[in-house]
């Protein structure tokens, strides 16, 4: 074999994975979360940055506040979910780098000192670390509904501040009946990879 995970495992995280639409009414713990971020926190990032910030919306006034800021097709899902979480990027993130990176603390001043090159760069790196967090999700046994169909500016004054930029919501838990569609086609090696 050409790839050094189980079978089992490729497929619980990619091949037989969907984005989820309904789910059943079990509950995602909060342990179950702290052990899906201590798997994922792991994955790489420029500069080992950490800009990913994941608000977890639990309480029925949080969900009231929510709702009304998706889009309409992402209203019934979002209401109904078993946990739902908004993924924002901190761009304020370099404040962290001293510890994140103590083999070049000045990492935080050389490279980040201006507001737009943070804010390139915690979209860029949070974007992998979502990516991440929802294949985390997966290897739970969970699913994820990631969404960007949203209000992003209510978003932000509703749940976050000027210094986190709202990325995605996402509908987590056990995934119900009629939860997906059939597989969408995806592109070919040969259409994605040139070898030079």
């Amino acid at each position: 074999m050409s790839l050094a995970l189980d079978p089992a495992a490729q497929d619980l995280l990619f091949r037989e994975a969907h984005t989820v639409r309904t789910f059943t009414d079990e509950p995602v713990t909060e342990e179950q979360m702290q052990a899906i971020y201590d798997l994922v926190k792991f994955g790489p990032t420029a500069y080992n940055q950490t800009p990913l910030r994941v608000v977890l919306v639990r309480s029925p006034e949080a969900r009231e506040r929510l709702v009304p800021l998706m889009s309409d097709a992402n209203k019934p899902k979002t209401a109904a979910a078993p946990l739902v979480a908004i993924f924002a990027a901190d761009n304020e993130f370099h404040e962290e780098l001293p510890q994140l990176l103590p083999a070049l603390p000045a990492a935080k001043d050389m490279f980040y000192s201006e507001r737009p090159v943070r804010e390139r760069s915690a979209g860029m790196n949070s974007a992998l670390q979502a990516a991440y967090f929802i294949v985390g999700i997966r290897a739970a046994g969970l699913a994820a509904g990631p969404m960007t169909g949203f209000d992003h500016a209510g978003v932000q004054k509703e749940f976050l501040d000027d210094d986190h930029t709202p990325l995605m919501i996402v509908n987590i838990g056990k995934p119900g009946d009629d939860a997906w569609r059939p597989r969408a086609p995806r592109l070919a090696f040969d259409e994605v990879v040139t070898t030079v």
